[in-house]
């Protein structure tokens, strides 16, 4: 099925106009995150010379994407917003919600069942406000807008951090928060900082055991996770042709783990097969018709120093697989270094499980790849060490490797399929009884972040990040430290074998089929919808909007929490069974802070409270610390360190802390959807001009903030400790809001004021 056509030919028809005026304004060569960017410029905008990194921009998106995780906060905002019907072309994916234990049936009859209740207001408000939906085991929503919706030079956003994946088709795809989703669905401006551009030029070709995902690996080790903040990266080259769509996918899928505002690479003919192969002929056959459009001009890639704010060069000929980890994305260590590091480290080498899948690494290509290491195992009667499990990324997929033999021949090696669904990747994996006393383990994923009680809860769980066709091969050694290239293996005969470099097919050569993709379309006239919400329930719950904050409200404060190190959306806001209560801002606020750590004792969700005795403190778990300062009319504060909120788009990690009281967040350096989402709450998302100021702050200190009243774009604030012993110390912290965001504030919120703008009381 061709999915919205007529919006995408009135796109195409204006693209070369856009462009053309666009190189005209600016007076020179564009490259292809430049064309998409200045093609949706919306009105509200001028076209000018946007300087990078500075200034603010308005777009306008074609379309929306949002995941049930997020979807629900994101559907709760928008019922509020006074609209009758989305104004852009707007999903739902059903792809969170489906825990993996046991296999793809059970698990998704047990997700239907207790997520009912969820499913149903998702598939009632989409009826209601002409959104499409996805149901429960169509598929991951990354790989669903690939196979369905991603279009060349098109602009989406996503509910969801791994969006980006869409740049595998040649899109702007771009992950945010749910009130941003609200902004476009309601018919507004969708505002960005203009961003950077970092191109990096593959050469070569891909061989052996080296893959799409080791080139992002290599990024990550190159660029760090906060390497890519507040740009976008464009790929080029010989290389980056050379390699598929869902190669390509992979890729931008896992520029969030770099920061990256999104990743893209230019049409070429990998995306016109993709389209064609997966039912989309009239827009390759569109897309062909503009198709120097849709790429970067040939000056921008030819001297790219001079069109990109960075510039990174890998020859595919000679890149290594690489295993990423564990506890962070960016830790590249190549396969043939793995062993001595882990040894080095205490990384514990048996492995219990491998797992591939997930909506980084699920396509056709993959699956296909990752099967011919199986059929290779049985033939050479290698039985796998470690327990191998496959999530497949959508419907279309699965249907299609079953009728190819693909997943016969995973199970032949012992392999265990999961439903259509992110399962293990974001925390929903019923791997151990109490996750905080499993032992010291490790496993390899073929997923894209690896955080700390990421997959199975358990902060002694090391996971380390490769491609499915490496997976699946250590799988069968069960060992971390197994190097296909040159290791061998025992048999069931006692000999020693030795894999073969793994093949497979780009695209199934007998075409995808599906007998029911999952879909349900809107009804044409939903106005006569009801969509009821429980007031008993602890699943849903209807918003109450933000109230503003006042100077008196920053004068005074108390610290809440002074993070140390790594503080991501999962520490914050962890998924895993948290996600029972993603539609319930009163419930899900218990999970508030309880993965970060306390700078002053070194523990999790434990901290210092002063209500009963502003001398002694009394220690708590961080909500019920931030509820009693509520309770008692005290202001709090946080604290943080660099790249502070990287991770998951999740915008409960920003509404959580707002709900609870907190009014300001001040760190060494934010990511960006983070300070977005803080933003869009209302919150004050600030940073120290000096950082070593993060030193000063005391667990027991009166905490205000200066000039709040007077807060204009550019100008600092002054953070004033008043420290317990009568002395006191200030210093200066810098923000990014520009006017319209520091009205959001005066609002209350950004809904707050589209409400106002609405006439909504």
């Amino acid at each position: 099925m061709v999915f919205d056509l007529d919006m995408i030919k009135k796109y195409y028809e204006t693209l070369a106009t856009r462009v053309d005026n666009a190189k005209n304004s600016l007076g020179r060569p564009l490259t292809l995150a430049e064309k998409i960017l200045y093609s949706h410029l919306h009105k509200d905008s001028s076209l000018q010379n946007y300087n990078r990194g500075k200034d603010y921009v308005f777009f306008a998106p074609d379309r929306v994407a949002m995941q049930d995780a997020t979807a629900q906060m994101a559907l709760l905002q928008f019922m509020m917003a006074g609209k009758k019907k989305v104004a852009v072309p707007s999903t739902v994916h059903c792809d969170h919600l489906i825990q993996a234990k046991v296999g793809a049936g059970q698990d998704l009859k047990i997700a239907n069942d207790i997520n009912s209740e969820v499913f149903s207001f998702l598939e009632s408000v989409s009826d209601k406000y002409g959104i499409g939906f996805w149901k429960p085991g169509a598929g991951i929503i990354h790989q669903v807008v690939l196979e369905n919706y991603a279009f060349p030079g098109g602009m989406m956003i996503g509910t969801d951090s791994h969006t980006p994946n869409a740049g595998g088709l040649g899109m702007v795809a771009i992950g945010v928060g749910g009130a941003d989703a609200v902004d476009v669905m309601a018919g507004m401006a969708w505002e960005l900082k203009m961003p950077k551009l970092i191109g990096i030029k593959l050469t070569g070709k891909l061989s052996g055991w080296a893959t799409p995902k080791d080139v992002i690996l290599k990024v990550a080790g190159i660029l760090t996770v906060k390497g890519g903040t507040g740009a976008i990266v464009e790929y080029f080259g010989s290389g980056a042709v050379s390699m598929s769509c869902t190669g390509k996918g992979t890729i931008c899928n896992m520029g969030a783990e770099i920061g990256a505002t999104t990743s893209t690479f230019g049409y070429d003919d990998s995306m016109d097969r993709y389209l064609r192969a997966t039912g989309r002929a009239d827009i390759a056959d569109l897309a062909n018709g503009v198709k120097p459009y849709l790429t970067g001009d040939d000056e921008c890639y030819a001297e790219p120093e001079k069109y990109f704010d960075q510039v990174i060069e890998i020859n595919l000929d000679t890149l290594e697989p690489l295993l990423n980890g564990p506890f962070t994305p960016d830790l590249a260590t190549p396969i043939s270094k793995m062993k001595e590091a882990a040894e080095a480290n205490g990384w514990p080498t048996d492995l219990d499980y491998c797992l591939i899948g997930s909506c980084t690494n699920s396509s056709y290509e993959d699956i296909s790849r990752a099967a011919s290491i199986a059929k290779q195992a049985v033939e050479k009667g290698i039985k796998a060490k470690s327990q191998l499990t496959v999530t497949p990324g959508s419907e279309l997929v699965r249907y299609t490797i079953e009728r190819d033999g693909l997943i016969n021949t995973l199970e032949g090696m012992g392999a265990m399929v999961f439903a259509n669904a992110c399962g293990p990747c974001i925390g929903q994996w019923a791997r151990f009884n109490d996750p905080l006393k499993a032992p010291k383990n490790s496993i390899v994923h073929s997923f894209n972040r690896n955080f700390s009680k990421r997959a199975d809860g358990s902060p002694n769980t090391h996971a380390f990040v490769a491609s499915p066709e490496m997976v699946t091969a250590i799988a069968l050694s069960g060992k971390l430290g197994f190097n296909p290239m040159t290791d061998t293996l025992t048999n069931e005969k006692g000999e020693q074998v030795k894999l073969d470099p793994p093949t497979g097919f780009e695209l199934p050569p007998r075409g995808f089929d599906v007998e029911d993709s999952g879909y349900n379309a809107p009804t044409d006239n939903g106005e006569s919808i009801e969509v009821s919400v429980n007031p008993n329930s602890d699943r849903l719950q209807l918003l109450t909007p933000f109230v503003p904050i006042t100077n008196d409200q920053v004068q005074d404060m108390r610290l809440l929490l002074k993070a140390k190190g790594k503080c991501t959306t999962d520490h914050i806001s962890m998924a895993g069974p948290w996600l029972t209560y993603r539609g319930h801002l009163e419930n899900i606020s218990n999970n508030c802070f309880i993965g970060a750590i306390n700078y002053f004792n070194d523990k999790a969700n434990r901290v210092a409270n002063f209500v009963d005795d502003k001398h002694s403190a009394e220690y708590l778990p961080v909500p019920d610390s931030a509820r009693k300062y509520q309770a008692a009319g005290v202001g709090t504060i946080v604290f943080g360190e660099e790249n502070y909120g990287e991770g998951s788009s999740r915008e409960h990690a920003a509404m959580e802390p707002r709900y609870l009281g907190v009014k300001a967040v001040v760190v060494k350096s934010f990511a960006r959807i983070h300070e977005t989402n803080l933003k869009k709450q209302g919150m004050l998302a600030l940073t120290f001009v000096n950082v070593e100021d993060y030193d000063k702050v005391r667990q027991d200190d009166l905490i205000s903030i200066e000039g709040f009243d007077k807060m204009a774009p550019d100008k600092p604030l002054t953070v004033v400790l008043h420290h317990k012993d009568g002395s006191k110390e200030s210093f200066d912290v810098n923000h990014t809001f520009n006017q319209a965001q520091i009205d959001w504030v005066r609002a209350g919120s950004a809904l707050n004021k589209i409400r106002k703008e609405m006439g909504v009381s």
